[in-house]
């Protein structure tokens, strides 16, 4: 591989690393909605009736995108969640 081209792939690489990832916060049987909305208000700094509504979403359809930002970010607000005792994961956005 010539230097050109390992440049060249390499800034693929980068520009990959930057890409936008989302958190997601998942359904569980443990925690009580009144709960999960509390934490998103506290943490996400969402309204009342935004957090209200994410809820629902995790309650109904499982699953709902809290946040979405840089890998780095995903991977501390993943940490926060758990540390509230929800379940939650990152992936890069749109998989």
């Amino acid at each position: 591989m010539s230097t050109q081209e390992e440049l060249h792939h390499e800034g693929a690489v980068a520009t990959r690393v930057d890409d936008t990832w989302v958190t997601i916060v998942w359904n569980d049987p443990v925690n009580l909605m009144s709960y999960v909305s509390y934490v998103f208000q506290t943490y996400f700094e969402f309204t009342a009736e935004e957090a209200e509504a994410r809820m629902w979403e995790v309650h109904e359809r499982g699953r709902s995108v809290v946040s979405s930002g840089p890998r780095e970010k995903m991977e501390v607000d993943v940490q926060a969640m758990h540390g509230y005792g929800l379940h939650a994961t990152y992936q890069r956005s749109g998989e």
